[in-house]
C-alpha cells in the first residue's frame, strides 16, 4: 500500500511541475485531447498503461 501512495504522490509531483512551469502548453494539450475521438482517446490509455506497467516491471527487477 505504501508503494500505491508514493506512486500517487509522485503522479501529483509531476502534474504540479507541469502546471507550474508551462501551464499554456498543458491548455493547448488538453484542447487537443478533448477533440480527439473516444476510440482514439481509449487506445492512447491503454498504451500508456501498458507503457506505465512496463516501466513499474523495470524498476522492480532491476
Amino acid at each position: 500500500m505504501s508503494d500505491f501512495i508514493t506512486a500517487l504522490g509522485l503522479v501529483l509531483v509531476i502534474e504540479g511541475i507541469v502546471l507550474a512551469v508551462a501551464p499554456g502548453r498543458l491548455m493547448t494539450i488538453l484542447k487537443r485531447v478533448a477533440a480527439m475521438p473516444p476510440p482514439a482517446l481509449r487506445a492512447a490509455g491503454l498504451l500508456a498503461a501498458a507503457v506505465g506497467l512496463f516501466v513499474v516491471w523495470l524498476a522492480r527487477r532491476w
